[in-house]
Parts: structure tokens; sequence; C-alpha cells
């Protein structure tokens, strides 16, 4: 039998601070060499010439900047031969074979004595799939996989981290597409999970009949859970040896109280970790199709809470030097104190014709969008009942977006 008909054996190389040789700068070493590094490796790259993006990554490896010489393999525990010619690589993979170092090489499978599987990660496991040469079939199984498992249609309950604990979950503008991988991992780990109002609905529906679901809603100037409340709750959750996954909106530190959430579980001895989400203040006008910042437009951006409105006492926004900025103002949690804000922005020097673009419940299904003017904002809120949660966007940006839109396709 041809040994090249043979199955590999599968292994899992450790190869933090262990030398590896990467043969050649071009595509497959740039798409090699990420990984490698990520492994811990001490990458060595033998090439004339870098793509770009290896070029980027000179602070984390060594570059050789000439072609290939068989002492470069000495001391070597993994080699890669990528480069477009057949005659290095088999040279690279002679040096390999005498040194009894093994070699995969980009150009001929049955030449090498390694393989690269396709590789994936979830929640702390490496999903690797090996087949025989056939690089498609095996990252399309591995994709199933892993697919499975970040949505739970794939029963591997042992994949996930279940000790004990609290983590606290962004959860992304509403649209559960938007809603991270890692996300994902933590609501498949739970035992019990938090959930506020705006947090992506939809992700609910996936939750395992043993999971607790415990809402803790903070309807406008309706039902509200005490923060308070919230924070015992997690903790008594945890300390009874329940893994808690804290879902919420957005990104939990952006207006989220989440760092609250944090520091209640660091005081009772709970251990906590975050997972970040995309803030609706970014996410939410980008789906709109309006960017906060453009070249000569706008150079920055800031982002505000308006639960309170101007003048308040225990308001802490400066309106005033907000009025002052030339960037985009990105307004949260502001539709009750639109007008007022408006009033104020105008006053401390903005132009009443700045243009402001309200996005109602963004990313979701009952998606809308409604423009106006600072000087008209109150006036086309009301005409619109526009209601919370909605992302307002000020500025000239909003202009921008509409010229986006207004102009004809091409062809």
């Amino acid at each position: 039998m041809d040994d090249s008909d043979l199955p590999p054996y599968p292994s899992g190389l450790r190869l933090g601070g262990r030398r590896v040789v990467v043969v050649g700068g071009g595509n497959v070493a740039q798409r090699r060499v990420p990984a490698l590094l990520a492994a811990g490796a001490r990458v060595e790259v033998v090439s004339p010439a870098l793509t770009p993006a290896i070029e980027g990554m000179l602070p984390e490896l060594v570059w050789h900047p000439r072609g290939f010489e068989a002492a470069d393999l000495d001391g070597a525990w993994y080699v890669i031969a990528a480069t477009d010619r057949p005659e290095v690589n088999e040279a690279v993979s002679a040096a390999a074979e005498e040194r009894r170092i093994f070699c995969v090489r980009s150009d001929d499978g049955r030449a090498a004595t390694a393989w690269t599987p396709a590789v994936g990660r979830h929640d702390g496991v490496s999903v690797a799939v090996l087949g025989n040469r056939q690089p498609r079939r095996s990252a399309a199984l591995r994709d199933e996989i892993l697919t499975g498992l970040r949505e739970g249609t794939l029963s591997a309950r042992g994949a996930h981290d279940r000790s004990p604990g609290v983590v606290l979950v962004g959860g992304g503008p509403g649209d559960p597409e938007l809603a991270s991988v890692a996300a994902r991992h933590a609501l498949a780990s739970a035992d019990v999970v938090v959930a506020d109002r705006l947090a992506p609905r939809e992700l609910l529906d996936g939750l395992g009949p043993h999971v607790e679901l415990v809402d803790v809603a903070k309807l406008p100037r309706g039902r509200s859970a005490r923060q308070d409340q919230i924070n015992q709750l997690l903790v008594d959750r945890a300390r009874a040896g329940r893994r808690v996954v804290r879902l919420k909106g957005g990104d939990g530190f952006v207006f989220g109280r989440g760092f609250e959430e944090l520091l209640a579980c660091r005081a009772a001895g709970v251990p906590v970790s975050v997972v970040p989400g995309l803030t609706s203040a970014l996410a939410v006008p980008a789906r709109a199709g309006i960017p906060v910042t453009h070249r000569g437009v706008a150079h920055d951006f800031t982002v505000v809470s308006g639960h309170l409105p101007p003048g308040h006492p225990d308001s802490l926004v400066a309106w005033d030097a907000l009025a002052r900025l030339r960037g985009t103002l990105v307004l949260l949690m502001a539709v009750e104190n639109a007008a007022a804000i408006a009033a104020v922005l105008v006053a401390g020097g903005r132009p009443p014709t700045t243009p402001v673009a309200v996005v109602a419940e963004g990313t979701m299904p009952g998606e809308r969008l409604v423009e106006s003017m600072l000087a008209d904002l109150g006036a086309d809120l009301e005409r619109e009942q526009v209601r919370p949660p909605a992302v307002i966007v000020v500025g000239d940006v909003v202009d921008v977006a509409r010229v986006g839109r207004d102009a004809p396709a091409d062809g």
C-alpha cells in the first residue's frame, strides 16, 4: 500500500516557546503564521519578501529576508513549506525529513509528513478536522460542528465551562444575529439566565429546559427591578453553585450598570467574567446606514446618556461643552428629554438646522428611521410617536447618509 493513502494520526502540538520555521512569505504563510503565534510558537519566516500583513507581525516573529537554506531547520520543532516554487518546497521537505522534523507542504500533501487540519475553537475546546487531502471538505465539516455547538443543536454539555459564577454578557443591539459567538457560548453554559428587556429575546428560545430564566426588565416609566435586587440575585444564585449568565442588551459597560454588578460579585467573592457586546450607540446607526464619523465631515463622536434632562441636579453632562463640538453626538435613552436637549444644544451654538436621525427599535423587525433637525426634533418625535428604545444621531453625518441613500445605483 502507498503510504500516502494511509490515514493521518491526529495529535495536538504544544508549540509554546518552541521554534517553528515557515518558508515562504506569501498568502499561505499569512494564513498559517497567526495561528502559530497564538499557540505561543517562536516563529521564524524565511523568505525574500513578505505580504504587508506578515510584515505587520514583525514585532512578533523573526524574519530571514533571503532564500531557504537547509540549516534554517536546525533546532526546529515544526516546519511549513509555503512557497510558490515546488523545488523549494521539496528542498524544505527533504531537509526536514533528514532532521526528523514534521513538515507541512502547501503544494503537495502527498509529499508532506504532516497536514494542517481545519481548526476552530469553541469555549476553550479546539475542533480539528482532517480529511485526507480534502481541505474544503474538512473546513465544511468543521464549520458544521462549530455551528452546532454554538447554536446548541449539537449536544456537547462538556464542551462548555460550567463552573459556578457569574458571566456578564452583552447581547448586542437586539438582532440575535449580532450577538457574539462568546455570548452564545455563555448562554449554552448557563444554569440561570437573568435577562434585561433589551436583551436579544430570540436567544432565550434556545435555552434548555433545565435553565432558570429570571426577568429583571426595567420598563420606561413602568415596572423596574431595583439594581440592588439584581446584584443580590446574581450573588445568591452563584453561591448556590449555579452558573449565572446576566444577559443585557448592547454592551453592559455602556450605560448598562454592568460594572456595578461586577463590583457586587467581587465584593461577595463570587467568580465573575465579562463578555462584551456590540453597543447600540455604534451598531444601530451602522445598521441604518449612518456613519458616526466620515472623512472631512466628523473627526470625533461622543456617546451621551440622555436619561436626565439638561439642568437636572444629578446630571453629569456638560451640555454647553457638547454644543461647541463639531463632531457627531449619539444620544441614548434620550427620547423623553430630546426636545430639552435639542434646545440646549442650539442655545450653546449648534445650528438649529443641524440634521438629526432617530433610529427606533434599531436592528429589530420594527426598526424605523425618523429624520429631523435640532429645531424640530421634539415636535417630530411627538408627531411620529417615537418611543424607546431609540438611538438619536446628531450631526452632519446624517446628511452624508441621506446622500448615500439617495445616490443612484450604478448600471
